[in-house]
Formats: structure tokens, sequence, C-alpha cells
């Protein structure tokens, strides 16, 4: 692939800021690209592989269904979009149009971010609730759980809950307010792998629907995620998403999926139709799925361990920082590279060494999330042990530079 960039002029990256999209997601294992080849060389009934999908996603999850997506923002636009037009054909075919539906989604202040923009998509109002104090530094409280209910009303179509570990109010709070009044829950968990109980701990806290990406932890192709949770919002969900192009009488979809006898009709192509997903995609998201499943948080992290031991042998002789190994608790202890400029020392403020470094031959991303504080973070789970000279050799290059 190498010799592909070279070729077309195209700037390589070491890639140590992690399973970012923008960067191309996680590293494909041999496994799973020998398994999208295998899968891209034949002809398959995709509503069949969605089904035989489910099974696997169901046995790995503790769902009662799933689905691979194109990733998990059109997993949480085919979610919402479930919720609000079940298995109603006419609602179905209306959307993002929702007017005398039920299509708001109570969610917590403190929970908003820019990819749940993939709710709104559907044709969904998110409705704010709670003061995130805490986060601010101004108090101690968050949004709390009769803020929720209090919003909940009769437009709800769900209840949206940003998964992260310091979350609040916690899932199992937030699931007994909504199902207390018969709401349902779409849990965004999408780069909440590993560790790996994270797999059926959101389904098992009562979560309706669990969205995951299928390019970061997991370890599959970028364009791919999961969808599941309860069978009629995933059946509903895949209506959507699906070529739908069949004489009703032709129509055979999964039946361990999809019950015809609860459709009016087959529906129009949905407003999913966009976010389809290929042969390849479904087959390797599984392929990654088995692999990130028959593996364990330790192992994960000795191998990464071992990238960052080097990391840190090969970036002891630079005395303008000071690297030490820490560990990312809300992922399994995740190992990671913790990046200090030295005290003292004449040089660039972290923001330009990390532009620096982008700058490098081959170009080298760091996690630059605090460098305004000072801080970058090497991220391993996209590294090879090749990668580790380079990047020391690029530090040693950015560093030297004038400031």
């Amino acid at each position: 692939m190498t010799d592909f960039f070279e070729h077309h002029g195209l700037t390589r990256v070491i890639n140590a800021t992690g399973t970012v999209t923008r960067l191309g997601a996680s590293p494909l294992h041999p496994d799973v690209i020998a398994a999208m080849a295998d899968a891209a060389q034949y002809s398959i009934d995709i509503a069949e592989l969605q089904g035989h999908a489910s099974s696997q996603i169901s046995q790995l999850t503790g769902a009662d269904a799933g689905i691979v997506t194109s990733g998990a923002m059109a997993g949480l636009l085919l979610g919402a979009a479930a919720c609000i037009a079940g298995l109603d054909p006419v609602k179905m075919g209306r959307l993002p149009d929702t007017a005398g539906m039920r299509d708001e989604f109570v969610v917590a202040r403190s929970h908003r971010n820019s990819y749940d923009h993939g709710v709104r998509a559907a044709g969904a109002r998110l409705i704010e609730v709670g003061l995130s104090d805490r986060l601010t530094g101004a108090g101690v409280r968050d949004t709390e759980a009769w803020e929720i209910d209090g919003a909940i009303g009769d437009r709800t179509a769900g209840v949206l809950y940003l998964a992260r570990a310091d979350a609040r109010p916690d899932l199992a709070t937030i699931v007994r307010v909504a199902h207390a009044r018969d709401i349902p829950v779409l849990v965004d968990a999408a780069a909440e792998l590993p560790p790996a109980g994270n797999l059926r701990r959101f389904i098992e806290a009562g979560a309706d629907l669990v969205v995951f990406s299928g390019g970061k932890g997991i370890g599959g192709p970028s364009a791919s995620g999961i969808l599941c949770g309860r069978r009629r919002l995933v059946a509903s969900a895949l209506l959507q998403q699906l070529d739908l192009d069949y004489v009703s009488g032709d129509w055979q979809p999964p039946a361990s999926l999809i019950d015809r006898h609860e459709l009016a009709a087959v529906p129009r192509h949905g407003i999913g139709r966009g976010c389809k997903v290929g042969k390849e995609q479904i087959v390797g998201l599984l392929a990654a799925l088995r692999r990130f499943s028959q593996d364990d948080d330790a192992t994960r992290n000795q191998r990464w361990g071992a990238v960052v031991a080097a990391l840190l042998d090969a970036l002891e002789p630079l005395t303008a920082v000071r690297a030490r190994r820490i560990e990312d608790a809300g992922h399994g202890n995740l190992p990671l590279v913790e990046i200090r400029l030295a005290p003292g020392v004449q040089q660039a403020s972290a923001t330009q060494l990390a532009a620096r470094l982008r700058a490098a031959s081959p170009a080298v991303h760091v996690d630059a999330t605090n460098a305004d504080a000072g801080v970058l973070i090497l991220v391993p789970t996209c590294l090879r042990s090749e990668d580790v000279v380079p990047i020391a050799s690029a530090f040693a290059h950015a560093l030297a530079a004038d400031p």
C-alpha cells in the first residue's frame, strides 16, 4: 500500500493519534483483509447477510439483534429513525419530515457533541436538560434523573445517552427513568471498545439500542459500525437502510430479524439508504469482531505495551522532552506515552511541536488534544514496531528546529 501512496504522490502518515477516522481508523489484520477480499468476489443477498450478522452480533453483545452500519454516526441516524418510525412504512417514507410524530430525544446537556448530528439528521429534535457545572468547574452537579423525567412528553421518541466513563447520570438510572415512561434509550458507545466487557455492558444495563464504531477498537473497516439492541428497533433500522426495490410478493427478508406480518407493506427506500453498507464491510466487520471477542484486554495491552516501551527507549535521549508511560483507565488501561516539554528549555510550544511532526516525512500525527497544556500523547493502537525509529527521528528534528 505504501507503493500506491508513493506512486500517486500521497503522504504516508505514521499514526500515533489513535483510531481516528480522519487518518483511516484501525489498521486491518490480514485475516480481516482476506475475509473482505473473499467476499468481494461474489454476490449475496445483503438482507440475508445482515440476518447472519445479526445472529453473530447478538451472540457477542447479548442484544436481541444487531446489524452492520456504515459507521457509528450512521448507526445514530438509523437508531433515531427506528425510534421515530418504528415499523410503520408511512412514517419511514416521510422522514426527515416528522410532523405529527414523536420526534424529540431528551439528552443531558453534558452529553451533547458533534456526532449527535446523526440523530438530528433523522429529523429529530434534541431537548437538552440539566447544567454541567461539574465539567465547567462551576460546581459539583450534572444533569439529574428528575430533569430527564421532567423533559419526557408526548413527542418524546427516545433518550440519547453518550457512554463515557465519567457520564452522569449513570446509564442504569437513565434506563429506569425512560422505561418507566415507555421510552427507549439510544446509547452512543462509538469509541467505548476496549474494554471488551463494554460489548455487553450497555445492553445488560437495559439500553434499547447501542452504537459502536467498527473501525476503532474492534479493528474492522473504517466505514463500518454496529447497531444492536431490541429486535423491532433493529429491524426498523435495517429496513430504512436496505435496497427495497422489490415487488411485494418477491421480498423475503431474514425471518429471524424482520417479521413480514408486522409490516403493513414493503417500505420505500428509507432515510438510511445513503448509509448503505457493502458485503465487504459486513464480512470484514464480523471477522474483526470475532478476533476482538477472542482476544482479551490484558493481551492487547501487552502488545501495545511493547510498542510503548520501545517508544520510551527511543525518546529517552531527547533532553528537551519528558516521556513517560500512562494508562487510559476508561479504555481498559490502554498504555500510552505522555510527552511534556522539559522545563527551562528554549523550544517550540507543544502545539508547534505537533505541527512540525505533521510536516515531517513521513508525517507523524500525535494526539494534541491537550497541547495547550503542554502535553502530547502517543497512542500505540495504529503503530508498528518499525514506526518507533521514524517517530523518534521526527521528534529530534522537530526539537532541533528554531523555536
